[in-house]
């Protein structure tokens, strides 16, 4: 079965940066899109950014050009490059990717990672 494990995820200041990773593992798997979502308490999930398997992407309007999601295929890995956090960032961000399996096209979730953005 296909695992996704993040990392990168901890406490910064506001105006700091983060770097999370999600790498998926294991074999006979063709990973399609990929993407983050974040969910802080009491607040519903929501996207954050996705990347299509050609290297296309879209952003959350809350990120304003301070998030940059990016994708290397030889790695099954997706990269979520945070700048300019904010305390509103503070969230547990979750790796979600649309993978083939068997002839049948699954989502699958990481755990998630825990971000914290505090003075």
């Amino acid at each position: 079965q296909v695992q996704l494990v993040e990392s990168g995820g901890g406490s910064v200041q506001p105006g700091g940066s983060l770097r999370l990773s999600c790498a998926a593992s294991g074999s006979g798997f063709r990973i399609n899109a990929m993407r983050w979502y974040r969910q802080a308490p009491g607040k519903q999930r929501e996207l954050v950014a996705g990347i299509t398997s050609g290297g296309t992407t879209n952003y959350g309007e809350f990120v304003k050009g301070r998030f940059t999601i990016s994708r290397d295929n030889a790695k099954n890995t997706v990269y979520l490059q945070m700048n300019s956090l904010k305390p509103e960032d503070t969230a547990v961000y979750y790796c979600n990717a649309d993978i083939l399996q068997d002839w049948v096209l699954r989502g699958y979730w990481g755990q998630g990672t825990q971000v914290t953005v505090s003075s």
